[in-house]
């Protein structure tokens, strides 16, 4: 036993066991508090619920009584998440179910008057077959997650990083993924000309219908496109329709279609020519305080081929805030299902309009983390600022 060096008494040895507890705790909960983790759960329980009740209302037919319903709704729940297993793994929880359902069984064996009997617990067996299920749903998980991951990554490369210096104009960008990577684009970029009164930056926010993979593969198409097609010496209208064209070809038949605001500013003029397709309207707000909406294009990208598209051009004056935005900021709901709204968003610009882009882009994101609350994130959400200064 180790003794103090000085009293030579026993020393008081810590509690190893509440050590290795508070540490085998830590690991496990990642330094979360109780209401934290809490509030993870209620946030995955209720998306997985969304997954699940999806296919659950799409089978349930109109007419069926109180009792009916209940028990159509049990089943179709269970075959909606017996179906996203793969069929060896549904063998597995059958077989598992089955043994949860009988409490033990014996066998009997010898001879007459010497005859033995052997009893099976098959509970442990069906936790058995249990755990090794939970085991190869986690590995497939965990593959995923290492696939997304390096998707977020490439799909971040694609992004811009810092704001570009634009002569005039202060900007501030960000997005927010519903899912590890998102269908959700941004872009600003300059697009030389053929002189350099002819410069041009070009910003571009677009919104792939959809979400997750599917929508992030869309937008990387999406972004190569529009790097490509604007090297090219045409007017913002001939690009907009060689971006449709492009996108038609990879929509699935206007299924996979997007929306998005292109434009291009000269910082000579001060002047925005741009071309809405189908985009939630950004908001012009001028420095004395009124309301614009930039309104004018045509149709989303890769539902008709053939599309016109029609152009107007804005004049930006020092102390205009020009505000793009995705339907993912105005529609994120809060607990009761209430939307943020544009009433919202106007409030929020009305209140930072004195300050710089990125203070804006904070108090814009603070405002709908405090409105949503604990509410699950089930869209992208993507804004883009500018705000005119003088020279």
């Amino acid at each position: 036993m180790a003794t103090s060096p000085t009293t030579g008494q026993p020393a008081v040895q810590p509690n190893t066991w509440g050590v290795r507890l508070r540490r085998f705790w830590q690991r496990v909960t990642e330094g979360l508090e109780v209401s934290q983790l809490w509030s993870q759960f209620e946030a995955e329980a209720r998306a997985s619920y969304r997954l699940y009740s999806r296919d659950v209302e799409a089978k349930t037919p109109e007419g069926l009584t109180r009792g009916g319903r209940r028990m159509h709704v049990v089943r179709e729940f269970f075959w909606a998440v017996f179906e996203k297993l793969s069929p060896a793994r549904r063998v597995l929880l059958l077989l598992a179910l089955i043994m949860l359902a009988i409490p033990h069984t014996a066998f009997e064996y010898g001879e007459s008057g010497k005859v033995q009997s052997v009893e099976f617990d098959l509970h442990f067996w069906a936790a058995l077959l249990l755990f090794i299920l939970l085991m190869l749903e986690i590995a497939d998980r965990v593959v995923m997650k290492r696939d997304l991951q390096i998707a977020r990554e490439i799909q971040t490369w694609l992004l811009p990083g810092a704001p570009p210096q634009i002569p005039g104009l202060a900007v501030a960008y960000a997005t927010r993924p519903a899912n590890t990577v998102a269908g959700d684009y941004y872009d600003v970029f300059p697009r030389p000309g053929r002189t350099i009164e002819e410069n041009r930056v070009v910003l571009a926010v677009a919104d792939v219908a959809g979400k997750s993979i599917p929508a992030a593969m869309l937008m990387a198409t999406f972004q190569a496109s529009l790097k490509t097609l604007s090297t090219a010496q045409v007017e913002l209208r001939e690009l907009a329709a060689n971006m449709n064209r492009y996108a038609c070809g990879n929509s699935q038949g206007g299924l996979r279609f997007t929306t998005a605001f292109l434009a291009e500013y000269d910082p000579v003029h001060r002047t925005l020519n741009y071309i809405n397709a189908g985009h939630n309207n950004p908001i012009l707000r001028r420095a004395n305080g009124s309301i614009e909406r930039l309104d004018v294009g045509g149709l989303p990208y890769g539902i008709m081929p053939e599309v016109k598209y029609d152009s107007a051009t804005v004049t930006l004056q020092p102390g205009d805030w020009l505000v793009i935005f995705t339907d993912g900021v105005v529609e994120a709901e809060n607990a009761r299902q209430d939307e943020f709204g544009e009433t919202r968003l106007l409030a929020t610009i009305e209140a930072g309009n004195a300050g710089t882009p990125p203070d804006m882009l904070k108090r814009l994101m603070a405002e709908l983390d405090l409105f949503v609350g604990s509410t699950p994130q089930h869209d992208d959400v993507t804004c883009l600022l500018l705000k005119a200064e003088s020279f």
